[in-house]
């Protein structure tokens, strides 16, 4: 809310794609007027039917709105905004421009690209990120990251908090982007192994819903488990929370940054290794938790005969 009393602020949201939907809906349900903007008219459309008042242009956001969320697929995309946004101020108007809040999940060089542009026409950013899926969202159970100058960041905090279950500030900017790396680092060697252990339990003649709860009960779960264990159990990956050709841009990201800082990933490598094989052989549309379909048509030993731990019968193991 505003700092006038019984008067909502207006939020500006610019990407109502999977993620950025639900985060609306959050949004309006905490009370808040959100103004959101899309370059796709039938998400605009969608946003509308739920209540939030959807415009053509992102210069429209920012006339309406005190600050701006943004979440967006593409370093491409986020230029844009960042050039619009700042078309729409002027330097002698700088008091009165609004935050801006980047949720997406994009290289660190893009975010401080836009932060620049948006810093000169008086426009201050953080650099924010999510960890968790559109499903999570719809039921505010995100996590938040937020890094950058820390007064702007309070300023953000409420809004935030309207998104998800809690806001972590980390400090100087881009240590969100970094934090988020190092999360989906974890996520993507998760799903993988979630999806080779149900299909040890599953030829081994486990039941699959009681081994779920009985090592979701113990030291063995991880939250990807509880989450995709049950689609894998079932062999339903559709409708996708994430879809395994746009985490690709996450992997590759991941990647870029492993190498930026010199740091070995070999367990990170092998899972990237198995979402890659499974887009390219058709599961590019269904959800993440469809490794497990990739994996479960796999013949033994399948694997190039180079890489580690998979030998033919009869072989000791390694």
């Amino acid at each position: 809310m505003s700092a006038e009393a019984g008067v909502p602020a207006t939020v500006g949201l610019v990407g109502l794609g999977a993620m950025g939907q639900p985060v609306g809906e959050r949004l309006l349900g905490a009370g808040y007027v959100v103004t959101g903007h899309d370059i796709d008219p039938d998400r605009r459309a969608a946003f509308a039917q739920v209540g939030g008042s959807a415009v053509g242009s992102v210069g429209e956001v920012v006339r309406s709105a005190s600050t701006i969320v943004t979440l967006l697929p593409s370093a491409a995309a986020l230029a844009g905004v960042a050039d619009e946004v700042a078309a729409a101020g002027t330097p002698s108007a700088s008091s009165s421009l609004p935050d801006l809040v980047d949720l997406s999940t994009l290289g660190l060089a893009a975010k401080e690209s836009a932060r620049d542009v948006l810093a000169s026409r008086g426009v201050s950013m953080l650099d924010g990120a999510l960890s968790g899926t559109a499903v999570q969202a719809s039921s505010g159970d995100l996590v938040l990251y937020s890094s950058g100058d820390e007064a702007v960041h309070r300023r953000c905090e409420p809004i935030l908090r309207a998104i998800g279950r809690s806001v972590h500030y980390l400090g100087n900017f881009g240590r969100a982007t970094q934090t988020k790396l190092v999360a989906n680092h974890l996520v993507a060697i998760h799903v993988a192994a979630a999806a080779e252990a149900l299909l040890l339990a599953r030829r081994s003649g486990l039941d699959l819903d009681t081994t779920i709860k009985v090592v979701g009960d113990g030291a063995g779960t991880s939250r990807m488990f509880e989450l995709r264990g049950p689609m894998m159990a079932a062999g339903v990956y559709e409708p996708p929370s994430m879809r395994m050709e746009l985490f690709l841009k996450d992997l590759d990201l991941i990647g870029a940054f492993s190498r930026e800082v010199a740091t070995p990933t070999p367990l990170f490598d092998a899972a990237a290794a198995i979402y890659r094989a499974a887009v390219a052989e058709g599961y590019g549309s269904k959800d993440t938790a469809a490794v497990s379909a990739w994996l479960a048509g796999r013949p033994w030993p399948d694997v190039d005969a180079a890489a580690p731990g998979w030998v033919e019968e009869g072989e000791a193991t390694r």
